[in-house]
C-alpha cells in the first residue's frame, strides 16, 4: 500500500493531498509518528482544506501528547466538512483528556445522532457520565451499547459494577455473571462472584 501510494505523490495537488492523507494515516497506524507527521504536513500543504488530512495531523499531535493544538486542527477539519466524523469524534477524546467534559459531551451526541449504532460513541458517552458522577445516565448508554454488542464482556463486567454501586445487587449480579460467561479469566469479576457467593 505504501509503495503504490508513493507513486502518487508527484501527480496534482488533489491527488498528492489524497495519497499523503492516505500515507500519513498508515504511518501513524505503524506508530511511525515521524513519518505520520510529514506525510500530514505534505497534505495539508497539498490541500489545505482536506479534512482527512487536517485529522491525521491532529492525531499525530494528540500522540505526541498536545491535546490543546490537536483539538485546532479537528475544529478546522470539522470547519471544512461538518460532517467529519473521525475529527468529531478525536475532538471528542481531546476535550476529554483536557477534562473539558461538557465540550466532550457536546462532541459525542452530536456524533450519536449522527451515528446512532456506533458502539465506541455509546461507550464513550457512558464513560463521560461516569467521570460527572451520573451513574443513571451512565447505565442508560451501556445498556444501549450491550444491545449493539451484547458479547463484550468489559461492557457487561462494567455495567455491573455501576449496579453494585447503586446498591442493586440482583443487577450486578447478573451482569457480571454475564460477563463471566463470555470471559471467564476476568480476575475483578471472579473476585466479586466468590465475594457475592460468600455473602
Amino acid at each position: 500500500a505504501l509503495e503504490t501510494l508513493k507513486m502518487f505523490e508527484k501527480k496534482d495537488s488533489r491527488v498528492k493531498s489524497a495519497a499523503a492523507t492516505n500515507l500519513s494515516f498508515l504511518y501513524y497506524l505503524g506508530n511511525e509518528l515521524e513519518q505520520a507527521t510529514n506525510y500530514a504536513d505534505l497534505a495539508i500543504n497539498s490541500d489545505r482544506y482536506n479534512p482527512a488530512a487536517l485529522t491525521n495531523k491532529g492525531n499525530t499531535v494528540f500522540a505526541n501528547g498536545d491535546c490543546e493544538k490537536a483539538a485546532e486542527f479537528y475544529k478546522e477539519a470539522l470547519r471544512n466538512d461538518s460532517l467529519c466524523t473521525e475529527a468529531l469524534y478525536n475532538l471528542g477524546l481531546a476535550y476529554k483528556k483536557l477534562n473539558r467534559i461538557d465540550e466532550a459531551l457536546d462532541c459525542f451526541v452530536k456524533l450519536h445522532a449522527i451515528l446512532p449504532n456506533s458502539a465506541q460513541v455509546l461507550y464513550q458517552l457512558a464513560s463521560i457520565y461516569q467521570i460527572m458522577e451520573d451513574p443513571n445516565q451512565a447505565i442508560e448508554w451501556l445498556l444501549q451499547l450491550i444491545s449493539v454488542v451484547p458479547t463484550d464482556p468489559h461492557v457487561l463486567s462494567k455495567l455491573g459494577s455501576l449496579y453494585d454501586t447503586e446498591g442493586d445487587k440482583s443487577q450486578a449480579f447478573h451482569y457480571y455473571c454475564e460477563s463471566y460467561r463470555y470471559f471467564p479469566s476476568n480476575i475483578e469479576v471472579i473476585e466479586w462472584l466468590g465475594a457475592y457467593y460468600i455473602d
